[in-house]
């Protein structure tokens, strides 16, 4: 498929759907829809422009010496092993990090990845109570994101691992390694707590913080 062809023929399609929709009577008042819609400059069409992306940088050298567990199969970016190197807590406390890259960069594992090393550290050395906490601000990438936890959390080396997701709406989904009751995270308060910022301030709310727990 040629760009420029294919993006003539969608803007002549779209121009003719608008001006079909309206339907508009008059010869007048349709020939000037027809004008600003096809106007090279002023209409609503811009382009076709062509962007240029460049593969990500991979790794290199030991990225897994500052963590002790990461994916067997998992081959990270250089943006992602510098920010492992950053967020990993062994030895040292996790420095603050930024992450701004493009879209399917693997921002997400950027910080995961250290969260859940750390996670099973503290677990190794009997440490109970949330270790993390995840906010988001919608519930629908905060369920996004959870799916992708609970399937990280079916690597065995990451047994005993837990996460909850804590959501004013009562979760669709139900996951093997995520809990999703209240109930279950009052009782078993999970490593990773997935929430947002208006159920977070009420869990720190002095009644809710006795009832649940403390970020450890």
């Amino acid at each position: 498929m040629r760009p420029t062809i294919a993006a003539d023929t969608l803007r002549r399609t779209l121009t003719q759907y608008l001006t079909t929709t309206f339907g508009l009577t008059e010869d007048g008042v349709r020939q000037g829809l027809e004008g600003f819609l096809s106007h090279p400059e002023q209409g609503i069409f811009r382009g076709p422009y062509l962007r240029i992306r460049t593969p990500f940088r991979p790794a290199e050298g030991d990225w897994r010496a500052g963590l002790d567990w990461a994916p067997a199969d998992f081959t990270p970016y250089l943006h992602q092993a510098t920010a492992f190197a950053r967020l990993s807590t062994k030895g040292k406390a996790a420095e603050p990090t930024l992450i701004t890259t493009g879209t399917g960069s693997g921002k997400t594992e950027s910080f995961l990845i250290p969260v859940l090393d750390h996670c099973r550290r503290q677990k190794q050395r009997g440490r109970a109570g949330v270790k993390a906490i995840l906010l988001y601000p919608m519930n629908a990438l905060a369920t996004d994101q959870t799916a992708r936890i609970n399937e990280l959390l079916t690597d065995p080396a990451l047994a005993g691992v837990t996460a909850g997701l804590y959501i004013g709406d009562v979760a669709a989904i139900e996951y093997p390694h995520v809990f999703t009751k209240r109930s279950e995270m009052r009782r078993t308060p999970p490593d990773i707590l997935i929430t947002n910022y208006k159920m977070l301030d009420l869990l720190l709310q002095p009644r809710s913080v006795r009832g649940f727990c403390s970020p450890a």
